[in-house]
């Protein structure tokens, strides 16, 4: 890997590359057979909703393998959490994104809930606060591509992709073909004022 590929300059940050692109399909791959063994092989009712933004097209790439490796095709859908997020005083306004749930709902239905990225547990929560306006699955899950740990409330996933240790400072950043325009997962580090 070249020093371009591993560091990329921002006017606010540098950012490592931590995860290729091949990288991100293997990891995929190996969450895709966790889901299998444990849900999709016995539950063939699960249902994958992806949290907006990366979480939907991951859910999408879980989907098309589980089907791929074992023929078992689980419903997909997407559960935006903006207005169940604690920062909207913080933040200020957020766009909306859509929820969309595949048929038969989620009632008595096995949840897994999939984000690019695990942290303080906060949007875990919003979405558990949205799903719960959907109905009452049997069972909720969570599966994310990176848990950077750093958690603010008693969350974890079932299903993690690589655990990342990261410095409370840093920033992770997934990025997925689907949106920009490449696969890749990248660290950045805050630059502090006067250093080159």
């Amino acid at each position: 890997m070249s020093s371009d590929e591993s560091q990329r300059s921002t006017s606010n940050s540098l950012a490592n590359v931590v995860l290729s692109d091949g990288d991100v399909a293997r990891i995929t791959d190996r969450m895709a057979h966790q889901i299998i063994e444990h849900v999709a092989k016995i539950d063939f009712d699960a249902v994958l909703l992806g949290i907006p933004t990366r979480g939907v097209p991951l859910a999408v790439r879980l989907a098309e393998r589980i089907a791929r490796f074992a023929d078992v095709r689980l419903a997909v859908g997407s559960l935006d959490i903006t207005l169940y997020r604690d920062d909207l005083r913080l933040r200020g306004v957020r766009p909306l994104a859509d929820t969309e749930v595949p048929a038969g709902g989620v009632d008595g239905r096995t949840v897994i809930l999939i984000d690019d990225v695990l942290y303080s547990g906060r949007s875990c929560r919003a979405a558990l606060d949205a799903l719960i306006e959907l109905g009452r699955p049997r069972a909720v899950q969570l599966a994310a591509l990176v848990d950077r740990g750093h958690r603010q409330l008693p969350i974890r996933a079932d299903y993690v992709g690589k655990n990342l240790p990261t410095a409370p400072g840093q920033t992770v950043r997934v990025l997925l073909r689907e949106i920009d325009g490449r696969d890749a997962v990248l660290v950045e580090d805050a630059i502090v004022e006067g250093e080159t």
